[in-house]
């Protein structure tokens, strides 16, 4: 595989990552040195593009896309993806490959071995590892969900019952995560995949905005086509976690994260267990809701809580009405 590093795109989509970007700019250049690095930053208000311009201006290799608006996550990756092509990066439908990655992670190692299976497979992730360079377990690669899965994680009982059955499937709980292999779900925060591969699926889903389960529809979209995603712990990369996201209001966070799931679920699941997951959305928020005026005094809280169980009641309610349309009840 001697040469194909040549034709690594990596796309990384930054939001007020300036506190970030460049250790991530610096370890790709470091790690990866012939890979063309595409930063699209979403209207950011910090110097997240200060400072890609200023690696720009050092690396020929760095370019930067300035949006004047939040594109989305999705949205801003396929345009990072396009912007390599225009460019003129890769020609080659065999040896042209994407790299996904979050600005908070750090490459740690060389890109060869993720190049070869992502070679072979279309698609290959590596570990993304914490400070002390232990694997993120349950988060670096998961199982696509199940939608009871979904309903565990909307009714706290994966994060209350972490060893229970449904999570251990769901997070690979049960694996060996220095063992390479196939996987369903790897994190989008680091994610390899062959231009061809990439093209067949068209992309990431913007209707998934702004953030979250873009990369799992996307993972779902592969398998579904016949895909082998394959994971290669011994390419690395440090990932700080949860950055990007962690400059948005707490309740604009859960808001979007119950949209983007239930916008998954309707797009993935049969009717009965997407309504299961509309319940649960419903129950769950319930629950937040009450919680936060009983023990913190939290009007906020309350009040988004409420916006996200009226979502899941009515997306419920549409669910039932387009089943029994179907049924010509």
């Amino acid at each position: 595989m001697e040469g194909l590093l040549l034709a690594v795109t990596a796309v990384v989509v930054t939001y007020n990552s300036g506190a970030v970007i460049r250790a991530c700019i610096d370890a790709l250049h470091r790690h990866a040195p012939e890979a063309t690095i595409v930063v699209v930053d979403n209207a950011s208000s910090d110097d997240t593009v200060a400072v890609v311009r200023s690696c720009s201006n050092i690396w020929s290799n760095v370019q930067c896309i300035a949006n004047p608006s939040n594109l989305g996550f999705a949205a801003a990756v396929n345009q990072g993806v396009n912007q390599g092509v225009n460019q003129g990066v890769a020609t080659s439908t065999t040896a042209d490959f994407i790299l996904i990655l979050n600005p908070d992670v750090q490459l740690s190692t060389s890109l060869d071995a993720l190049v070869d299976a992502c070679h072979i497979h279309g698609i290959a992730a590596g570990q993304l590892t914490d400070s002390s360079g232990d694997p993120q377990v349950g988060f670096g690669i998961r199982r696509l969900p199940t939608a009871t899965a979904l309903a565990f994680e909307l009714l706290g009982l994966n994060r209350l019952w972490k060893s229970n059955p449904v999570n251990r499937h769901y997070r690979y709980l049960d694996r060996d995560l220095q063992q390479p292999g196939p996987v369903e779900q790897p994190a989008g925060a680091f994610l390899m995949v062959r231009r061809a591969v990439w093209n067949r699926l068209h992309g990431m889903d913007e209707s998934f905005y702004p953030v979250w389960f873009e990369d799992v529809d996307f993972c779902r979209r592969a398998f579904d086509m016949g895909y082998r995603i394959e994971y290669v712990p011994s390419v690395t990369a440090l990932h700080q976690g949860g950055h990007s996201v962690g400059v948005l209001p707490p309740g604009s966070r859960a808001l979007y994260w119950c949209d983007s799931l239930l916008r998954y679920g309707a797009k993935h699941f049969q009717s009965g267990p997407y309504r299961g997951v509309c319940v649960a959305v419903l129950l769950g928020s319930v629950a937040k809701g009450l919680a936060g005026i009983v023990r913190e005094r939290n009007l906020e809280l309350f009040i988004v809580s409420m916006r996200i169980a009226k979502g899941g009641a009515r997306r419920m309610l549409s669910a039932q009405t387009r089943q029994a349309a179907g049924r010509g009840d």
